[in-house]
């Protein structure tokens, strides 16, 4: 079997692997575990998500020292992770100590005993996730074949990831449906209404209180009717 052939098979039996979680933190989980077994000189690694406004938030990492690493970076507003899941597809730091690009992380990164890092974009057709954290104790550590190994894994990665959130949001609104339902049916009963007012009496104390109707409707079937505040549903 040739190089390229064994690489092709090994990388397919990655991807099965982290299709394999039932979950999206399972799915996440196995992300980080398999960078450090997979990429030739990660110590660590993390995988951080874009969230709303700019924000980002470590939804993985292999130990506590990573998040603390991510951290530094979300508190200064700057470094390479942060830039490849905002700014940039992929970012190189050969060498933490004299890194120019981000001078404050730089420093911090290196007073923590970081050495090298490889940062790389996590992101579909359609839309990016956010960005594959590859963390190293030793300056230098990621050659030309490190980066590329970690490109292809993290394509691998990406499409699990993916799958994964594709999944977890079918079931949430699979659920979310069902909720709202049980709560149509707790006001239709409880006030003798009908199926379309109990709906529209969820949307008015949604919009009301700024609350997503999927836990208004939570709340209704807990309380098994509307708050006490609100028992006009009319």
């Amino acid at each position: 079997m040739t190089e390229d052939r064994r690489l092709a098979a090994w990388f397919a039996q990655v991807s099965t692997d982290l299709l394999g979680g039932a979950t999206e933190d399972l799915t996440f989980e196995a992300v980080v575990r398999r960078a450090v077994e997979i990429v030739p000189g990660c110590d660590l690694a993390s995988v951080t998500l874009r969230k709303r406004r700019g924000r980002a938030e470590t939804v993985a990492a292999t130990d506590a020292s990573v998040e603390r690493l991510d951290a530094i970076q979300y508190a200064l507003g700057e470094g390479p992770c942060l830039d490849a899941a905002f700014e940039s597809e992929n970012m190189v730091v050969p060498f933490v100590a004299t890194e120019t690009r981000w001078p404050r992380w730089a420093g911090s990164a290196h007073e923590h005993g970081l050495g090298s890092v490889v940062a790389i974009r996590l992101h579909t057709t359609d839309e990016t996730l956010g960005a594959l954290n590859l963390y190293s104790r030793t300056p230098g550590a990621f050659d030309a074949e490190a980066v590329d190994i970690a490109l292809i894994f993290a394509a691998h990665a990406t499409d699990a990831m993916s799958k994964a959130r594709l999944v977890s949001g079918l079931q949430g609104a699979l659920e979310s449906r069902h909720t709202i339902g049980i709560a149509q049916g707790v006001l239709a009963i409880r006030y003798d209404i009908s199926y379309e007012r109990a709906f529209e009496v969820l949307h008015r104390f949604s919009n009301d209180r700024n609350l997503k109707l999927r836990d208004v409707a939570a709340q209704v079937v807990e309380a098994r009717g509307l708050p006490a505040e609100e028992l006009d549903p009319t």
